[in-house]
C-alpha cells in the first residue's frame, strides 16, 4: 500500500504521509469547532424568542420571525462559505477566519445583554403596555446576531468536508471509517446542542445571558486553539477552482450550441480529462451535452488560449458536463427537503412559547421554557444510537446493506416530522381548551409542559434521519471538486426552511388577522389558533412527502466508470450505431 495520499498534501505542501496525517484524531480536532459552533448557535436560537418578547418587548410573531430569519441567514451564508473555500481560501483557512468572526459576534452579544442602555426599561406593573426596544437597540442586537450568522455559515460549509478530507477513500480501512464519520459527526454536534438547551439556557434564565454568551465566546477561542494545534497533522486537498464558474461555463456553452445536432456516436463528444478521472456519460439532461460538441471557433490562438486548450466558455469536456448534471440531479431532492426545516423551525419558536405558558415545575425547580428542547435533542441522540447499534447491524444481516440508504433515511425523517405536526396540533387544541376554561390571561395554565414531549420526540427523531441522510447524500452524490458547495447546498435547505416559516407566519398572520381579528397567530398565543397553523404544516408536510417519493424514484445515481475492456466493447457498438445512422 502507498504510504502517501494521492490527492492530499501536508501543511508544507508535500504529499500527505498516511502515518503522520489524517485519521480520527485530526477529524476529532475539527469536530471540536463544530461542537462549540452548535453550542453557541443553538444556545442563542432556542431561547432568543423569550428574550425578544420578555426583555425587548416585541410581539410574539415578530419575535418568532427574528429567530427564524437569524437561523435562515446562518445557513444561507453556507453558500458564501463554500464558494470562498472552494475558490480562494481552502477549507482550513475558511474555518479559522469564520470561527474568529463567530467569536467576535458572541462577544458583542454578551455586551448587548449586559449593558442596560441597549434594552428598553422593564414593564411597569401599573401599565398594560410595555415600551418596545428602539431602532438603535435592535440595530446593535442585529449586528451581534448576524456576525454569529456569518461565522456559522462559513464554518458549517467547510467543517464536514474538511473532516472527510482526513480519510483516504482509496484505502478500504479509512473508507470504512469515513462511512461512520457522518453518524459520529452528527452525534457529537448533538452533544453540543444538548449542552446548549440545558446548561446554557439555565445560565441565561437563572444567572445572566451575558455570562452565558461570554462562555460561548471563550469556548470558541479554546476550540480554535485546539484546531490550530492539529495544523501539522491535517491533510489538505487542493482547491479545483470555483464550481459556480464551471456550472456557468457548461450552461453558457450549451446555450450557445442549442441549435447544433448531437452526433450519433457519443464518443465524438469532447473529452480532455485524464482517463482515471473521467465520468461516464448519462442520458439525463441531454441538452447540456451540447456543451461538449466540438465546433468551429472552440479552440483559439492567443495569449490565453492555444490549439491544445479549449475556450471553456465555448467547449466543455464530457466529465465537466456530467459533474454539472450530478449537481442538477440533486436539486429535486434538495427542494423536497426544505419543508422539513420549516416544521423544525416551530420547535424553537412557537413550541417554546407554548412551554412558557404551561406548568413547568419539578418540585421547587422551574424548568426554563427553552430547555424543553432537551427532549428534541434526546430524541436525536436516542435515534442515532438505536440506528447505529441496532438497526444497522440487523439491516446488514437481513438485506446485506449497512442500514437504510440516504434516500430512505430522508423519507423516514419526512414521515416522522409530518406525524409530529399532527401531534402538535392535537396538544395545542388541548392547551387552548384549558386556557379557555381557566381564563386566557392566566400566566401559567394548569397543564403539564410534558404534553409537548411527543412533538419534540417525533420531529427530533425525524431530524436524526433526515440530517444524516441529507449530509451523506449531498456529499457522496456530488463531484469531488464540488463537495464543499454541495454541503452549502444541503445547508440552504435549512435556510430556506426557516425563511419559509417566516413567510408563512407573516401570511397567516395577515390573512387570519384581518379586520381587527386576533387570527391564528395572535400576539399572545392563548388568544390565537396555533393548532390550525400546525395543522396547515401537517398538510404541507404530507403533500411534500408525496412529491419527495416521486423525486426519489426519478433520481438515478452516477454509475461508476466501466472497465477498460467494457469501454472498448461499447465503442464497437457505438461505431455500429453510427453506420446505421
Amino acid at each position: 500500500m502507498s504510504l502517501t495520499v494521492a490527492d492530499a498534501v501536508d501543511y508544507k505542501g508535500y504529499p500527505a504521509d498516511k502515518s503522520k496525517t489524517g485519521g480520527w484524531v485530526p477529524a476529532a480536532l475539527i469536530l471540536g469547532i463544530e461542537i462549540v459552533e452548535r453550542l453557541s448557535t443553538m444556545g442563542i436560537a432556542v431561547n432568543l424568542v423569550t428574550y425578544l418578547g420578555g426583555i425587548m418587548h416585541l410581539p410574539s410573531t415578530t419575535s418568532a420571525n427574528i429567530v427564524t430569519d437569524f437561523m435562515g441567514t446562518s445557513f444561507l451564508l453556507c453558500l458564501l462559505g463554500g464558494f470562498l473555500a472552494d475558490s480562494f481560501l481552502g477549507r482550513y483557512n475558511t474555518i479559522a477566519i469564520f470561527a474568529i468572526t463567530q467569536t467576535l459576534g458572541t462577544g458583542i452579544l454578551a455586551l448587548v445583554t449586559k449593558l442596560p442602555n441597549l434594552r428598553p426599561p422593564p414593564c411597569s406593573p401599573h401599565h398594560a403596555i410595555c415600551k418596545q426596544s428602539n431602532g438603535f437597540q435592535m440595530g446593535i442586537l442585529y449586528l451581534a446576531l448576524y456576525l454569529i450568522a456569518l461565522g456559522t455559515g462559513g464554518l458549517k460549509s467547510s467543517v464536514s468536508g474538511f473532516g472527510t478530507d482526513q480519510f483516504d477513500e482509496k484505502d478500504e480501512k479509512e473508507k470504512s471509517q469515513m462511512a461512520y464519520f457522518f453518524n459520529r459527526f452528527f452525534f457529537f454536534i448533538s452533544i453540543g446542542t444538548l449542552t446548549a438547551v440545558t446548561v446554557l439556557v439555565y445560565i441565561q434564565d437563572e444567572v445572566g445571558r451575558s455570562l452565558a454568551y461570554g462562555i460561548c465566546s471563550i469556548a470558541m477561542l479554546i476550540a480554535l486553539l485546539i484546531f490550530f494545534s492539529g495544523t501539522r497533522r491535517f491533510r489538505y486537498k487542493k482547491s479545483s477552482g470555483s464550481p459556480v464558474v464551471q456550472i456557468f461555463q457548461v450552461t453558457v456553452a450549451a446555450v450557445r450550441k442549442r441549435n447544433l445536432n448531437m452526433p450519433c456516436n457519443l464518443n465524438m463528444l469532447y473529452e480532455d480529462t485524464p482517463e482515471n478521472l473521467r465520468i461516464t456519460h448519462t442520458d439525463q439532461f441531454r441538452s447540456l451535452d451540447k456543451a461538449a460538441i466540438v465546433a468551429e471557433g472552440d479552440f483559439e490562438i492567443g495569449y490565453k488560449y492555444s490549439y491544445s486548450t479549449s475556450n471553456p466558455w465555448k467547449l466543455c469536456s464530457v466529465t465537466k458536463v456530467e459533474e454539472v448534471k450530478m449537481m442538477a440531479r440533486l436539486l429535486p431532492i434538495w427542494a423536497t427537503t426544505i419543508i422539513f426545516w420549516t416544521i423544525y423551525a416551530q420547535m424553537i419558536t412557537f413550541s417554546v412559547e407554548q412551554a412558557s405558558t404551561m406548568e413547568r415545575s419539578l418540585g421547587s425547580f422551574l424548568i426554563p421554557a427553552g430547555s424543553l428542547t432537551v427532549f428534541f435533542v434526546a430524541a436525536i441522540l436516542i435515534t442515532l444510537a438505536v440506528n447505529d447499534r441496532l438497526i444497522m447491524p440487523l439491516w446488514k444481516k437481513w438485506k446485506g446493506k449497512p442500514g437504510f440508504s440516504n434516500l430512505e433515511r430522508i423519507a423516514i425523517g419526512l414521515v416522522l416530522s409530518t406525524i409530529g405536526m399532527v401531534a402538535a396540533a392535537l396538544v395545542e387544541m388541548k392547551r387552548l381548551s384549558v386556557a379557555k376554561s381557566v381564563g386566557r390571561s392566566t400566566q401559567t395554565l394548569p397543564m403539564s409542559v410534558f404534553f409537548l414531549i411527543l412533538q419534540f420526540f417525533l420531529v427530533g427523531s425525524g431530524e436524526a434521519f433526515i440530517y444524516t441522510g441529507q449530509l451523506d447524500f449531498f456529499i457522496t452524490q456530488s463531484p469531488k471538486g464540488m463537495k464543499t458547495m454541495s454541503t452549502g447546498l444541503f445547508l440552504t435547505t435549512l435556510s430556506l426552511g426557516f425563511f419559509i416559516s417566516s413567510f408563512l407566519v407573516s401570511v397567516v398572520k395577515k390573512v387570519t388577522g384581518a379586520n381587527g381579528r386576533e387570527g391564528w397567530l395572535a400576539d399572545h398565543i392563548n388568544y390565537g389558533r396555533l393548532d390550525c397553523f400546525y395543522g396547515l404544516l401537517a398538510v404541507l408536510g404530507f403533500i411534500n412527502l408525496l412529491v419527495y417519493l416521486i423525486c426519489a424514484v426519478w433520481y438515478k445515481p452516477q454509475q461508476k466508470p466501466k472497465p477498460a475492456a467494457k469501454q472498448i466493447e461499447t465503442a464497437v457498438f457505438n461505431g455500429t450505431a453510427e453506420e446505421k445512422c
